[in-house]
C-alpha cells in the first residue's frame, strides 16, 4: 500500500461545525451520484452533474486533509476521522450509504488520488449491484476482482471493523438518533431480500426493534419526535420504521408486557413487506392508479403473508407479524380489504398497527398526496368518523398517548408566538396543553434560540400564560418541523 499524502491543513483550525459540513458533503454527493447511476443512463445531465458535484466534494478533502476515507463502524459513517451525525438533511444519504456499504462487505472506502469519471461510474455501478450471491465475508473480494478487470484501481478497501459500543457517549437524542437509523437500514435490507426473492433473516429485525422498545421505554419523547423525519424517496422504509414506533408506544400505553411489546414491534416494522411484491413504478406512480395497478396495491396484505412464510423457521414463524400484516387494512367490521372468506376478530396487534398506520401514512407527503393532512386533524378524523373503521378504544389510548396536538404540530397561541408541539404533557388528563417549542415572537420574528415552554404555566393572576387557539401548515411558513426533532 502506497504511503499517504500528509494533510495540508492543520485540522485543529476548523470547527466542529466545519468538519461535519465537510463530511456531509461527501456522504451526500456520494449518495446522489449512486441514485443518479442507478436511475439514469451515464449520457444524462443528471449523472454529469452528480458525478460533477462527488468530484469536487472529494478533491477538496483530500486537497485540505491529503485523503478521504469512507468509513463504517458498528451504524454509524466516519470520513476521514470525523463521525457524521444524523440530521434531517442527511439522514438519508447517511442510512443509504451505510446500506449499500454493509452489503458489499466494505468497511472502508478509501479514494487515491483524483479519479476520472469513468472509475466513478464503474465503481458505483458495481456498488448498485453487489455480489449478493457470496457470503458476506466474500463479497468484498469480488468487489475489489471486478474493479480490477475493468482496470479501475483508484479505490482501496478494508473490511468491516467490529461493531462497537458507543452508547455511553451519547446523549438519549443521539441515541434515538441512531436507534432510528438502524432500523430504517434493516428494513431497507428486509425489503430488498424479499424484493429479490430472498428470505431476509428476523434476527437482524428483531434485533433493531428491542432497541425501539428500549427507547420507548426509557426515552419515548425522543423516539416519538424522529416520526416526523419523513423521506419522500423513502416512503416505504421510513414509513414502516415510524408505525413500528408508533405502535410501541401505543403498545406501552395500553398496558403491554415487553415481550408483547417486541412482538408487536417486529409485526409493525414487518407490516408492509407485502410491497416488495407490488411493481416499483406502481408504489412510485404520481397521480391516480387505475383500477388494475390499485388492485395490485391492494394485494400487498397477503402478499406479505407469503413473503413472511418464506422467512427461516428458525425459532418458529413470525404468527402475529404474520396476522399484522394480512389485517392492517381490514377495518374494524373486517371490510376493507382483502376481502375475507369467513367471519373473523381483529388481533389488537392488528388494531393497533392499523392506527398507527393509518396516523402516519395520512400526515405523510407521498407521490399521490401533495399535501398531508394536519397531526390533529387526522385525530379528529379518526376519533369522529367511525366510516374509517378504527378500533375506538385503540384511537382513545392513541390520543392520550400523543395528546390532542401531536408531536410535530404547529400551532398558533392567544399571544400571537408560534411553536410545534414537542410532547404531550406529563399530566395525563392536560391532553390541550403540551410541551411545546417557541418558533417565532408575537411579530412573526424566527426565533435563535427556541426555549421548550410548558402550557401549563400560570401567570401571576393565576391565567395560562399561552393557550394554543389554532394550528397552522409548516409548508405555508417555510417551517421543516423535522428540523428540531433530529
Amino acid at each position: 500500500m502506497t504511503a499517504r499524502a500528509e494533510p495540508v491543513v492543520d485540522r485543529g483550525v476548523r470547527s466542529e461545525a466545519d468538519e461535519q459540513r465537510r463530511a456531509r458533503g461527501v456522504v451526500v454527493a456520494l449518495h446522489g451520484a449512486l441514485r443518479a447511476v442507478r436511475l439514469y443512463p451515464i449520457e444524462n445531465v443528471a449523472v454529469q452533474k452528480a458525478l460533477d458535484e462527488l468530484d469536487a466534494q472529494v478533491t477538496r478533502l483530500v486537497s485540505e486533509d491529503g485523503e478521504c476515507d469512507v468509513r463504517r463502524t458498528g451504524d454509524f459513517v466516519f470520513v476521514n476521522d470525523t463521525r457524521i451525525r444524523l440530521g434531517l438533511d442527511n439522514y438519508a444519504a447517511v442510512v443509504y450509504v451505510l446500506g449499500m456499504m454493509r452489503e458489499a462487505g466494505i468497511g472502508t472506502l478509501r479514494v487515491r488520488g483524483r479519479p476520472p469519471a469513468r472509475a466513478w461510474v464503474v465503481l458505483l455501478a458495481f456498488l448498485q449491484a453487489p455480489p449478493l450471491e457470496y457470503p458476506e465475508e466474500e463479497r468484498l473480494g469480488q468487489l475489489e476482482a471486478r474493479l480490477v478487470a475493468a482496470g479501475v484501481r483508484e479505490f482501496e478497501f478494508d473490511g468491516p471493523i467490529d461493531d462497537v459500543d458507543t452508547d455511553d457517549e451519547l446523549d438519549a437524542r443521539e441515541r434515538a438518533r441512531q436507534t432510528y437509523v438502524r432500523s430504517l437500514d434493516v428494513t431497507r435490507e428486509v425489503m430488498t431480500q424479499a424484493r429479490l426473492g430472498r428470505s431476509p433473516s428476523l434476527r437482524r429485525v428483531k434485533r433493531a426493534v428491542q432497541s425501539v422498545v428500549d427507547a420507548i421505554l426509557t426515552d419515548p419523547a425522543s423516539m416519538l419526535g424522529l416520526t416526523t423525519l419523513r423521506e419522500f424517496d423513502e416512503y416505504t422504509f421510513v414509513h414502516s420504521v415510524n408505525v413500528c414506533i408508533l405502535s410501541v408506544a401505543l403498545g406501552r400505553r395500553l398496558g403491554l408486557t415487553k415481550l408483547q411489546l417486541l412482538e408487536l414491534g417486529v409485526a409493525a416494522l414487518l407490516h408492509d413487506i407485502g410491497k416488495s411484491r407490488v411493481p416499483t413504478e406502481v408504489l412510485n406512480k404520481r397521480g391516480a392508479l387505475d383500477d388494475a395497478e390499485r388492485e395490485l396495491v391492494r394485494e400487498h396484505p397477503w402478499q406479505g403473508l407469503l413473503a413472511l412464510f418464506t422467512l427461516p423457521i428458525g425459532s418458529g414463524r413470525p404468527w402475529r407479524a404474520m396476522t399484522g400484516a394480512f389485517e392492517h387494512h381490514l377495518r374494524i367490521d373486517c371490510s376493507g380489504y382483502p376481502a375475507l372468506v369467513r367471519p373473523r376478530r381483529l388481533s389488537l396487534i392488528s388494531r393497533i398497527i392499523s392506527v398507527a398506520d393509518g396516523f402516519d401514512a395520512a400526515t405523510t407527503a407521498r407521490v399521490y398526496q401533495a399535501t398531508p393532512w394536519s397531526p390533529s386533524d387526522v385525530l379528529l378524523g379518526m376519533r369522529d368518523n367511525p366510516r374509517l373503521g378504527f378500533d375506538p378504544v385503540v384511537v382513545k389510548a392513541f390520543i392520550n398517548l400523543t395528546g390532542i396536538y401531536p408531536v410535530g404540530t404547529l400551532v398558533v397561541f392567544d399571544t400571537f408566538e408560534m411553536g410545534v408541539v414537542h410532547s404531550a404533557n406529563p399530566v395525563e388528563d392536560e391532553l390541550s396543553r403540551p410541551i411545546v417549542r417557541l418558533l417565532m415572537d408575537a411579530g412573526g420574528n424566527r426565533l435563535a434560540d427556541t426555549p421548550l415552554v410548558d402550557l401549563l404555566t400560570r401567570n401571576e393572576g393565576g391565567h395560562f400564560v399561552r393557550t394554543i387557539v389554532r394550528t397552522e401548515n409548516p409548508d405555508r411558513w417555510g417551517i421543516r418541523v423535522a428540523d428540531y426533532f433530529a
